[in-house]
C-alpha cells in the first residue's frame, strides 16, 4: 500500500511516500481503506521529536482517518465489511497512523460515520471534536444556559466548541482575525463574535456577559495564556479549560482565583478511555445526523503531499499565520 511514513524525526522533510506492507487485522481490530486523514498539532510534534514516542520505524502519523471497513479480525463484533467508520487516537503509544491507503484499528476507536458527513468531514472532525466534546462536558460540565468564551471560533477545536455549545443550549463568545472568519463564526452559531486584534477587545466581553455575571467556561486555544486577563472575566465559580501551551509558564493571579471558587481544567484528549471517546462520538453523530455538528474543512492534500500538509499546521501553530480556516485534510 502507498504511505506516507518517515524513519527518523525531524523537519517535515524526513517524510517519504512509498510502498509499506498492508496491514492484516489481529484479533479484535478492523481493516479500514482510508479515503481521509487528517492533520493534528500533534501529529507534528511526533513527527518532529518536540514530543518524544518510542515509534515503530518505518513509522505513519496521523490520529484521525474516515474510510470503509475492508475486513474484520476475530472477535469484532462492532462492524463488517461495506461499513463506513471514522475514528481517532491512531498513532499514539507503539500504534501505526493513518496516512496510507490502509490502516488497522482495534474496534474500540471507531464510530459508525454519519450518512450526513462525507469521509473528509469525518476525519477533520475527529480528534478536535472529541477533544471539544470532553472539554465542554467531562471537564467543564458545561450546562444549559451558560456563557461560553473560545479563542478561535473556526479553528479545529474551537469551531467544534462552538457548535458543540450551541446545541448543548449555552451562550457563545468566540474571537477570530477577520472579518471572512468572523462571518463564518456567525453561520456556526456564535452570538458575539470579536476581532482578536481589537484593542478593546476585553471591554466588548465584559460588556457583553455583564448580564450572566461573567463567563461560565472559558476555553483557552493559546499557547500563551494570559490568567490575568482570564480571570478577571470570570464568572464566580467558573471553569478554564486548558488544552494548549506545553512549555508556558505564565504569572498566576492566586487570589483573584480562589477567592471566586474557580476552577482550572487541564486534559489531553488521548488520556481519556475508549468508552469517554465513544459517548463523545455518539453525541458528536446524532448532533451530525440533526444537522448542528458540521466539521470544517480547511485545506486538502494528496497523500503525496503530506510534507507540505505538515508545514501548512506548523505555520497556523507555531508560527500563527493564521492562514487556516478549519482542518488540514489529507486524502490517499
Amino acid at each position: 500500500m502507498q504511505a506516507a511514513f518517515i524513519n527518523e524525526t525531524g523537519s517535515p522533510d524526513v517524510f517519504q511516500i512509498g510502498d509499506l506492507p498492508k496491514p492484516v487485522p489481529g484479533a479484535g481490530q478492523v481493516l479500514v481503506k482510508v479515503g481521509a486523514s487528517s492533520v493534528n498539532p500533534i501529529d507534528t510534534y511526533i513527527r518532529s521529536g518536540a514530543v518524544q514516542m518510542q515509534l515503530p520505524f518505518p513509522y505513519v502519523p496521523g490520529c484521525d482517518l474516515a474510510g470503509t471497513v475492508e475486513a474484520v479480525g476475530e472477535g469484532v463484533t462492532r462492524f463488517a465489511a461495506g461499513d463506513r467508520v471514522w475514528g481517532s487516537n491512531q498513532s499514539l503509544f507503539g500504534r501505526q497512523g493513518t496516512l496510507a491507503e490502509y490502516a488497522a484499528v482495534d474496534e474500540c476507536w471507531l464510530y459508525p460515520t454519519p450518512e450526513q458527513q462525507s469521509d473528509e468531514q469525518a476525519a477533520a472532525g475527529a480528534l478536535v471534536g472529541i477533544t471539544a466534546h470532553l472539554g465542554l462536558f467531562l471537564h467543564a460540565g458545561l450546562e444549559k444556559g451558560d456563557l461560553v468564551f473560545v479563542n478561535g471560533g473556526t479553528g479545529g477545536v474551537g469551531s467544534a466548541v462552538v457548535q458543540f455549545a450551541k446545541a448543548a443550549g449555552a451562550t457563545v463568545i468566540a474571537t477570530v482575525g477577520s472579518e471572512e472568519k468572523q462571518k463564518l463564526c456567525e453561520q456556526l452559531g456564535a452570538d458575539l463574535v470579536l476581532d482578536y486584534h481589537s484593542s478593546s477587545l476585553d471591554d466588548e466581553i465584559r460588556k457583553f456577559s455583564e448580564s450572566h455575571g461573567g463567563i461560565d467556561v472559558w476555553w483557552e486555544t493559546q499557547r500563551e495564556p494570559t490568567f490575568d486577563r482570564t480571570v478577571g472575566l470570570m464568572k464566580k465559580r467558573g471553569r478554564i479549560v486548558l488544552m494548549a501551551g506545553r512549555d508556558a509558564r505564565p504569572e498566576f493571579p492566586v487570589g483573584p482565583f480562589y477567592v471566586n471558587d474557580l476552577r482550572l481544567v487541564g486534559f489531553a484528549m488521548f488520556n481519556a478511555s475508549d468508552d469517554e471517546q465513544r459517548t463523545c462520538a455518539e453525541q458528536m453523530n446524532a448532533w451530525a445526523a440533526a444537522g448542528t455538528w458540521k466539521p470544517l474543512v480547511g485545506e486538502t492534500f494528496p497523500l503525496s503531499e503530506a510534507a507540505a500538509a505538515h508545514r501548512l499546521q506548523e505555520d497556523n501553530t507555531l508560527a500563527k499565520q493564521g492562514t487556516l480556516t478549519g482542518k488540514i485534510v489529507v486524502v490517499p
